[in-house]
């Protein structure tokens, strides 16, 4: 019996290891394809764009500066992307970034608006800006799942017996998105 007891253990540990390796393998996958819903929903907002930005120039050709910002701040948005199996609070930073960019247009792009009684009641930008406010509620969604399952994949990488192999097998935690810097602030608005 005792001339056993080491392949007993030996054994013991590499079924450990495998089903360890396959769970944390399986929370991986998991998270990454949550981080391809996230980018699927900044797509959708960034693919309602140039429909928004025409219906805009057709009432408000002279705002030309603020069209281009959306468009510029569209096109620097969806050139940053970032490889799931490779992510890093930098790459994580440098793509709220560019969203950030992109929101902060949008909403100068909304202000010029509210010069145009007659763009706010045209039907077809009613109905892109819903499908924006919508895509909106989506994004927070996906960034919200995001977290939750970067976060269940870290608790697994960081718990025994995980722990054990995690490091070894080169598994690392995912980064979270966080609040954007200053968004803690109330903004100011003034009549």
């Amino acid at each position: 019996m005792k001339k056993y007891l080491p392949w007993v253990l030996v054994a013991l540990v590499v079924i450990i290891g495998f089903t360890s390796y396959n769970s944390m393998v399986t929370q991986r996958n998991e998270a990454e394809k949550t981080w391809a819903n996230v980018e699927s929903a900044y797509q959708r907002r960034a693919d309602l764009i140039p429909n928004l930005v025409s219906t805009v120039k057709g009432y408000a050709s002279h705002e030309k500066e603020t069209l281009e910002g959306v468009i510029n701040a569209r096109a620097k948005a969806t050139s940053t992307t970032i490889d799931p199996s490779n992510m890093t609070p930098e790459s994580i930073a440098a793509f709220q970034q560019s969203q950030a960019g992109l929101s902060s247009a949008l909403s100068k792009l909304m202000v010029v608006v509210e010069r145009y009684p007659d763009l706010k009641a045209n039907q077809n930008f009613l109905e892109l800006q819903s499908q924006l406010e919508g895509t909106e509620n989506r994004i927070n969604v996906e960034r919200n799942r995001f977290n939750q399952a970067a976060t269940d994949y870290k608790n697994l990488i960081q718990k025994l017996p995980n722990a054990l192999y995690a490091g070894i097998l080169g598994f690392k935690p995912l980064p979270l998105f966080e609040a954007v810097a200053g968004s803690d602030v109330a903004p100011t608005v003034e009549f």
